[in-house]
């Protein structure tokens, strides 16, 4: 078994660089994954690159094969699709998921991987943790036929869940971003778009994805009476003010939060299929509307910082890996 490795740290907010990495012994029970694609989350990876965890959630939001520590050195990552080189034989040379940093080749407990479906591309299926986070955002909120839904905030996580509430019969989807361009992705999305000016209200519900404290205000604008926000942003170390005044009261509106780590009180029982779920839904070539760039493995170290800057248009950008890493 080929034991060396090549993994992406960030050294320190803003930096990041290649090392080696020496490759644990499998045991039984474990496999060897030869790593195909990762992708970059827009959101919560870029903010963990700028060095914007704050202390009181760095327990929190650690990832589950993270090395290091916020705010670094740290290994960080959660979006990774790649080959089982080693390991049972009802794994081996299959395409799995796994929630892993950007690195080469990797050793985990089998079960910490799940089988990409042969109907899902290799190159979609970076996406699951995505989509998963928005199948647990449909859970917490439960969405009708027929529904009145916005989704403010068109980056990765809000476009999943803006595709999902699609696929409801009869229900009104809008797409609400400031950037223009996110018409385009809408539109390849089976949803309608507006700028936040312009968004239709009277909704029975609104998924919050924007992390701004205007995107929220404007959520509680767009709400029917007695509707509901699903709080899906995280704003990292900033003090966010939520608009509970005027008639925020007397329309009887609520704001409740929606975080993958914990599922739906109606749906704990089956958190263990959640991802094979999202995954078997990635075989939509709609999500491809969703990956926006691509670059090389060792791109990462340029790339992350125009990533993190806020380059425009920029959704989930996926990274290449070759078969000599």
């Amino acid at each position: 078994m080929e034991r060396a490795a090549l993994a992406f740290w960030l050294r320190e907010p803003g930096t990041g660089e290649i090392r080696s990495a020496r490759l644990p012994e499998a045991r039984d029970g474990d496999v060897v994954v030869r790593t195909r694609y990762s992708g970059v989350s827009r959101g919560t990876e870029t903010l963990v690159f700028r060095g914007g965890v704050p202390e009181s959630q760095r327990a929190v939001m650690r990832a589950p094969f993270q090395e290091g520590d916020f705010p670094g050195p740290v290994k960080y990552g959660y979006l990774n699709v790649g080959v089982v080189e080693h390991g049972p034989p009802d794994l081996v040379g299959r395409a799995v998921f796994c929630l892993y940093p950007h690195q080469t080749r990797y050793v985990v407990p089998a079960g910490a991987v799940t089988v990409v479906p042969d109907a899902v591309p290799p190159e979609r299926a970076v996406l699951a943790g995505t989509v998963e986070t928005a199948v647990n955002a449909l859970w917490d909120a439960a969405p009708r036929v027929g529904d009145r839904i916005a989704v403010v905030g068109g980056g990765m996580v809000g476009c999943a869940v803006a595709r999902l509430l699609a696929r409801i019969p009869g229900a009104r989807v809008q797409l609400v971003d400031p950037v223009a361009a996110r018409a385009e992705v809408a539109a390849a999305l089976g949803v309608g778009y507006a700028p936040p000016e312009a968004a239709d209200g009277d909704c029975d519900l609104v998924f919050h994805t924007s992390a701004t404290e205007a995107g929220l205000a404007r959520c509680l604008e767009l709400l029917a009476p007695e509707g509901e926000v699903i709080e899906m942003s995280w704003y990292g170390d900033r003090r966010v003010g939520v608009p509970l005044g005027e008639s925020f009261h007397s329309r009887r509106l609520a704001v409740r939060a929606s975080q993958v780590g914990t599922v739906a009180p109606a749906r704990r029982g089956r958190a263990a299929e959640r991802m094979a779920l999202a995954l078997a839904l990635l075989a939509d070539p709609a999500f491809d509307a969703l990956v926006t760039g691509e670059s090389r493995f060792a791109e990462l170290p340029e790339v992350m910082p125009r990533l993190a800057a806020g380059e425009p248009g920029v959704l989930c950008h996926r990274i290449v890996y070759d078969r000599e890493d």
